[in-house]
């Protein structure tokens, strides 16, 4: 231990913390590792942001953010009182574990899902249950149903890494399971071809689902997530959210934000455009002796029976592209490729056809 640990809360040092995607400066670098939208924001986003920096930012922002939820409340056909917003769903979601799950019953989650879910219960002291996906890494809905004395449920819906979608009867299936504990759908990838729950949120007061503006509306720059749910729900969002910090979104994140929302065309011209690339790049891929899982988000999740996935991984960064490998047990043998461009998906068949030889 070094000099400077002994002046660490007791509770850091057992901390394992979440380690983000790899963001490196290298020439002519395809990145196809951190689940981005290879395409901008849309031109409004922009002019908004410059629009109001103009204005001048001496002024703090509304903490309510309020003209960004009711943006986001219009295009779900849902209330206001009914969405949260935070500094990024990774933020949101944070809020609603210590909202939510900090029980004396385990929360449910995937074996294989977002490895920072099992770091926000190490932070806040939460038990959790692991439940298996199957061989062909699909969630296993009648395994979580039969666990109803749980402390809630969490899951990404596609899955990540996997890109694996569930069907809203599933997700239905899991809210009548477990009617006295929140379900939470992390829905950061659904708008490239999977099905919303947040029209359910008005029937099952146990349902939470989290968004992303990173994403399908290409702003992981600003960093600006969501949740729908309740009002009770959202408001013990809010109490947690101000007391930990009352302005999570400034005024350049809230005014882009609201500006995608208002650019319908825009969103749907770029995910059609990311689904297009997603299903030609599934299609090579297979043709390459890939087994690619069926995906319902910006990225494809693949592996090559003959060659190892680290060393394809390797291999590919040697050629400045980077995809993303993952060193767990289930897993190690697949390859997170996130969706690029044309000339990025190319790039990246080219280089794998090298390293295939």
């Amino acid at each position: 231990m070094s000099s400077g640990n002994r002046f660490w809360s007791p509770v850091v040092h057992d901390l394992v913390p979440y380690v983000p995607g790899e963001q490196p400066r290298m020439p002519g670098l395809v990145k196809l590792n951190t689940n981005e939208n290879p395409y901008p924001p849309s031109p409004r986003v922009v002019q908004a942001i410059q629009h109001t920096a103009a204005l001048g930012l001496q002024r703090y922002p509304d903490p309510e953010s309020t003209a960004l939820r009711e943006a986001i409340a219009r295009h779900h056909g849902i209330d206001a009182a009914q969405v949260f917003v935070g500094n990024g769903s990774d933020e949101v979601l944070a809020h609603a574990f210590l909202a939510f799950f900090q029980q004396d019953r385990a929360v449910l989650m995937p074996d294989v899902t977002y490895s920072f879910y099992q770091v926000y219960c190490g932070l806040y002291g939460i038990a959790v249950e692991q439940v298996p996906l199957d061989a062909a890494l699909r969630i296993r809905v009648a395994a979580f149903a039969r666990r109803p004395g749980a402390g809630g449920v969490v899951l990404a819906n596609p899955n990540a890494p996997t890109g694996v979608p569930l069907p809203l009867a599933d997700i239905e299936q899991l809210l009548q399971a477990h009617p006295g504990q929140v379900v939470l759908v992390d829905e950061a990838y659904v708008d490239f071809g999977a099905q919303s729950a947040i029209g359910l949120i008005r029937r099952y007061p146990n349902l939470l689902v989290v968004h992303t503006l990173s994403k399908s509306r290409s702003l992981a720059g600003l960093r600006v997530g969501f949740a729908a749910g309740s009002p009770d729900l959202v408001q013990a969002l809010v109490r947690v959210k101000n007391s930990f910090n009352s302005y999570p979104l400034d005024s350049l994140a809230q005014a882009g934000a609201v500006a995608a929302y208002e650019d319908q065309a825009y969103f749907e011209q770029t995910c059609q455009a990311v689904m297009t690339s997603r299903e030609s790049l599934a299609h090579e891929l297979r043709a390459l002796g890939f087994d690619v899982l069926p995906s319902a988000a910006n990225f494809v999740f693949a592996r090559h029976p003959s060659h190892d996935a680290a060393a394809l991984a390797a291999g590919l960064r040697a050629q400045a592209v980077l995809v993303r490998h993952f060193r767990l047990s289930r897993i190690e043998q697949f390859l997170r490729i996130s969706i690029g461009t044309p000339g990025q998906c190319a790039a990246l068949l080219q280089a794998l056809r090298t390293l295939l030889q």
